[in-house]
């Protein structure tokens, strides 16, 4: 039996209106991280909009490649010859997920999965919000010591059989949101839901030497996508956290900051971007005094962003350490 350590909402008390109606608790195992990579097994747990399980489904999916690293998702070749290919799911996997929140842990990277196989199959995911597990468990400041999956697992009692298999992740993953969606709604906490946005167009046809318009959010040189694929750069909405200053070398990260990118990163652009506002901080596109941090991989390019960050006393950090900052950003000051 699952132990709720969060606030219980009481049979009296009123479900927020302005929450979502269902969810769909998604995890996927992939090949690897980067663009070209493939989804090889993916699961969903349909949930009712207080968080009860409504139905689970699982599949394999051959990537028709190589599977990657089979030490950590423990599927091999074999395994996935007979699988069915995304395009043979898609249909099923899009009527899980129709009409609801997609659910999952570190949810921007699962959403780019799933939007890339869609794509790839000149089809459309049925999905219009996303809702990461990390940022709401920051939402609910939970006193978690890191926001890994088996961390949040532990917080509430959950016990995980099989990490990195997809229908048993999507599992704990979603035991362990229901009691954070009754703490948030008990504390008529806001839910940190996400725009998802569908990749319109995909090509396998690698773009090799070449510059993305800064539309595109400055992805050049990656291969999987045509100019236009991604649509323009899209305006986010307004950071809710006041912005708590400068970055300081050797502390965290706290929510409000304002980081501006600058150059070719080899995390695409917007999916560094997407982590950092799910993160609570605030993503700007130029420098100015206020901006806390500059991210680029080139501090001596002498860009025009490098050089205002030089004259404001902007600190500046190469993707890898943010990356690191990103995985435990402090909440926002009390105000």
């Amino acid at each position: 039996m699952l132990e709720d350590r969060t606030t219980a909402v009481s049979p009296g008390t009123p479900w927020p209106a302005v929450y979502p109606k269902g969810y769909a608790v998604v995890d996927v195992e992939t090949t690897g991280l980067a663009r070209d990579d493939r989804i090889i097994s993916a699961a969903v747990y349909r949930l009712d909009e207080r968080g009860e399980v409504e139905d689970h489904w699982y599949t394999l999916v051959n990537p028709e490649r190589d599977p990657g690293p089979v030490w950590i998702h423990g599927l091999t070749s074999e395994t996935l010859e007979g699988a069915p290919l995304f395009t043979d799911i898609a249909e099923e996997f899009s009527a899980r997920l129709d009409g609801r929140v997609l659910v999952a842990h570190n949810a921007v990277f699962d959403w780019q999965m799933i939007a890339r196989e869609y794509a790839r199959a000149r089809r459309e995911a049925p999905v219009r919000q996303r809702l990461c597990t990390i940022a709401l468990a920051k939402e609910l400041a939970l006193p978690l010591p890191n926001h890994k999956l088996e961390t949040l697992a532990a917080h509430f009692g959950v016990v995980q059989r099989r990490a990195h298999h997809a229908l048993d992740d999507a599992r704990v993953l979603a035991e362990a949101f229901r009691p954070s969606l009754r703490a948030a709604a008990a504390g008529n906490v806001r839910l940190p839901l996400l725009e998802c946005r569908p990749l319109t167009e995909w090509s396998d046809t690698p773009r090799i030497g070449t510059q993305a318009s800064a539309g595109n959010g400055g992805n050049g040189g990656y291969g999987g996508y045509r100019p236009g694929g991604w649509r323009p750069s899209r305006k986010r909405p307004a950071c809710p956290y006041p912005n708590p200053g400068r970055y300081e070398d050797g502390r965290p990260l706290r929510q409000g900051m304002r980081v501006a990118f600058s150059g070719d990163t080899s995390v695409e652009r917007e999916l560094l971007e997407d982590r950092a506002v799910e993160a609570g901080l605030h993503v700007s596109t130029s420098i100015s005094r206020l901006t806390s941090l500059l991210v680029t991989n080139d501090p001596d390019s002498g860009t025009s962003k490098v050089l205002k960050a030089r004259q404001f006393g902007t600190p500046v950090v190469d993707e890898a350490a943010f990356g690191q900052l990103l995985r435990d950003v402090a909440p926002a000051a009390e105000k």
